[in-house]
């Protein structure tokens, strides 16, 4: 795992199941002050664009030891 000073510990996809990994996303989203602005989202479409951002490599899951939580950052 690859330490990321301000968040915690960078968590490989290839290390979660779908279940977490999905489970994750979805606390990530549902998150009070989660802004998708005007547009209305169905917490599927919210999990997909967040997929597909961590595919991409555009974000990645972290897990702070401090708190013992998993997030979602940008890279």
């Amino acid at each position: 795992m690859e330490k990321v000073e301000e968040y915690g510990l960078k968590i490989p996809l290839t290390s979660l199941s779908d279940e977490t990994l999905v489970g994750i996303i979805e606390d990530f989203v549902l998150r009070e002050g989660t802004d998708y602005g005007d547009q209305e989202f169905t917490l599927a479409d919210k999990v997909k664009q967040v997929k597909d951002l961590l595919g991409s490599g555009k974000a990645h899951v972290v897990f702070d030891p401090t708190t013992e939580t998993c997030s979602i950052v940008t890279s």
